[in-house]
């Protein structure tokens, strides 16, 4: 069973995340601790918020009062809903959450089923429980829980710079596929704007705009990635950048520009596309002699069809 937990400050944004997922028929709420529970497996966003905040200290020094805990067993593992409860009633009691207000639902969004669970980290005194050694912890427990309910044994796949890049599978779990292969590109590309990197992006069927605004007086800078199909139209809502990494965000892209500008090289690249263009017969074979140079082309149409820009990708 793989544990990922995050902290954070947005309570009612994770409540929210959780709450709509379960009320579009994608899961059910399983249980809950010091907050209200019908016991129909909905939720209501606003009455659980309001429930979270009567246990809010009115003044505190913690930054994320809150986490977001998601419990993911092995996908063999078949489990009812009153195995997940336990699981994750024993696993937020050795996390220490045990007497705080959480709520455990359960996502059947994907064939994988797994839990997500939001906590206040705070007591009523203002007092935070601690994150250290919180990956160590974690992953002692769920083997702890492995064993005692006989579960498979789950690990986070590794990601590697020769990890296989595809594109983006309509039918499989979007979420994952683009966290993975941004991270993956992020290791094996160098790019210095955002069209650089749309451009490679693009490869696998996805794309990255800048969100930036203004909010209750506070400015933010973001990143959001979309999931396309064949056609270069979305196929699902947006994945915020925080949804699927630090490694996606804006401060991480950003600083992917900055280093890329003192380590690209183009002469090469420049080299092995004259080559080509120079011993080729049309377009199609132009395509596949760079293919064999490991440059990947993307060619930009008017509406007329004729070709009005190019980008290599060494």
């Amino acid at each position: 069973m793989v544990a990922k937990i995050s902290l954070g400050n947005s309570l009612y944004g994770a409540i929210c995340y959780n709450g709509e997922k379960i009320n579009k028929e994608k899961g059910r709420l399983l249980d809950t601790n010091k907050i209200y529970n019908d016991g129909t497996g909905s939720v209501d966003i606003k009455r659980a918020f309001a429930d979270f905040m009567q246990w809010m200290p009115s003044t505190t020094k913690t930054e994320r009062p809150m986490v977001h805990i998601s419990l993911n067993p092995h996908p063999d593992d078949v489990l009812t809903d009153a195995q997940l409860t336990a699981i994750a009633r024993e696993y937020m009691e050795k996390m220490g959450f045990g007497d705080q207000p959480y709520m455990v639902y359960k996502h059947t969004d994907i064939n994988r089923h797994h839990m997500h669970i939001v906590a206040l980290r705070i007591r009523t005194d203002g007092s935070c429980i601690s994150d250290k050694n919180n990956f160590y912890r974690s992953k002692e427990i769920t083997r702890e829980l492995e064993r005692k309910y006989g579960l498979r044994t789950a690990e986070r796949e590794k990601v590697t710079p020769d990890t296989p890049l595809l594109k983006i599978d309509p039918s499989g779990d979007l979420k994952k596929q683009v966290a993975s292969a941004v991270k993956i590109i992020g290791m094996r590309y160098r790019f210095q704007t955002i069209g650089e990197y749309n451009a490679v992006l693009g490869l696998f069927n996805i794309r990255c705009e800048l969100t930036d605004g203004r909010v209750n007086g506070r400015e933010y800078h973001g990143l959001v990635y979309f999931a396309l199909g064949d056609a270069g139209k979305p196929i699902a809502a947006p994945f915020k950048a925080s949804r699927l990494g630090k490694f996606a965000g804006r401060e991480a892209i950003d600083g992917k520009y900055e280093k890329a500008k003192e380590k690209i090289n183009i002469t090469q690249t420049k080299e092995k596309v004259a080559d080509a263009l120079a011993h080729c017969s049309g377009k199609d074979d132009f395509i596949s002699k760079l293919k064999e140079k490991n440059i990947d082309v993307v060619f930009r149409y008017t509406d007329e069809g004729r070709i009005y820009g190019v980008t290599f990708i060494d």
